[in-house]
């Protein structure tokens, strides 16, 4: 028996452990992990299986998270049935219109991205012990660090052919560490991580912040408060309008009271981090996993990390991509095949 085969064979178990042995099964979109999901339906109820296959993934983080959003009163998928040693979770099905989908058939913008931004307010208003669950990773130096080599890692040796040679990238965390200080020192939040609208569903019969559906968050982190906004307006997949990045940042703020001194700054260090980072991902799927359909949006990914590196508070981390990865080296990188 395959693997498949034996994979199969254990879905079929775990629904029919929980009363869905003769539910239709169809796929839905799968995403850049190991994760797999499709839609469940049996007479008058559908339900989502989530197939996350140890070692490759760990459900615990996502069904910890979705009860905790739903407790304090957002739209994450209710864990219906879960066998979390297997990789197995059932949730709730929050439909097929997401964000995305809403934008590209001509949905009001404004509106979709004021929701999400109240969101973001709703929860960054609630005390740090409230909003964060107990035992939540910290976004912490190491781990920043650790994300923005993702580009000196994969995507700088995609391009040249070789290895980033260990001084360059000695220098390249040098740089970094000068910079994010103010990052470090923004009030910590909870992080959804990867908040944009691929991941944000409308659901029009809800009320308040309920109507913005959320998935993808397991890998949330207690980190500084400005990367959720910023993985919203600054999205790698999808163009937004400037007018409206700086009207969603004004209703942010005015939302949440008042914004930490280095609010700014430390959004811009985020978003030249995030998009490194990004950059480096995109290149990794294609080089390692042999899925290029990401490679697409590195052009605006570039774009995006340029405007970010012309920040005053990121001028040691723009010098060193000017000396290392000048304009020839912003590209595409070839995806073996």
């Amino acid at each position: 028996m395959t693997d498949r085969a034996v994979r199969d064979a254990q879905i079929t178990a775990f629904l029919t452990r929980h009363g869905w042995a003769d539910a239709r099964r169809a796929p839905l979109a799968g995403d850049a992990s190991f994760r797999r999901y499709e839609r469940v339906t049996r007479p008058g109820e559908r339900a989502v299986l989530m197939d996350a296959p140890p070692p490759h993934e760990d459900v615990r983080p996502f069904a910890l998270l979705a009860r905790h959003l739903v407790a304090l009163g957002l739209s994450a998928p209710r864990v219906m049935a879960a066998d979390e040693d297997a990789g197995f979770l059932l949730i709730e099905d929050l439909g097929d219109e997401t964000y995305t989908r809403m934008l590209d058939n001509g949905g009001n913008a404004r509106s979709l991205y004021a929701l999400a931004i109240d969101v973001l307010a709703h929860l960054h208003r609630l005390p740090a012990d409230q909003q964060i669950p107990s035992g939540l990773p910290a976004y912490d130096e190491r781990r920043l660090l650790d994300e923005a080599c993702l580009l000196t890692d994969w995507y700088l040796p995609a391009m040249t052919g070789r290895p980033t040679p260990a001084e360059a990238r000695a220098d390249y965390l040098a740089a970094w560490r000068s910079a994010l200080p103010v990052v470090l020192g923004q009030p910590v939040t909870l992080v959804l991580r990867d908040y944009h609208v691929d991941n944000l569903i409308w659901l029009g019969d809800r009320d308040g912040v309920a109507r913005c559906g959320l998935l993808d968050f397991q890998d949330a982190v207690a980190g500084a408060a400005p990367y959720d906004l910023m993985s919203l307006l600054e999205d790698a997949r999808r163009d937004v309008d400037p007018g409206l990045q700086a009207e969603m940042k004004a209703r942010y703020a005015a939302a949440v009271g008042s914004l930490a001194p280095g609010f700014a700054a430390a959004y811009a260090v985020l978003a030249a981090q995030r998009h490194a980072k990004v950059i480096g991902i995109f290149t990794r799927l294609c080089v390692r996993d042999g899925k290029p359909i990401y490679l697409k949006h590195i052009p605006r990914v570039w774009r995006l990390l340029e405007n970010a590196l012309a920040d005053s508070a990121l001028r040691p981390v723009a010098a060193w991509f000017s000396h290392h990865v000048p304009e020839t080296l912003r590209g595409i990188p070839s995806c073996p095949r």
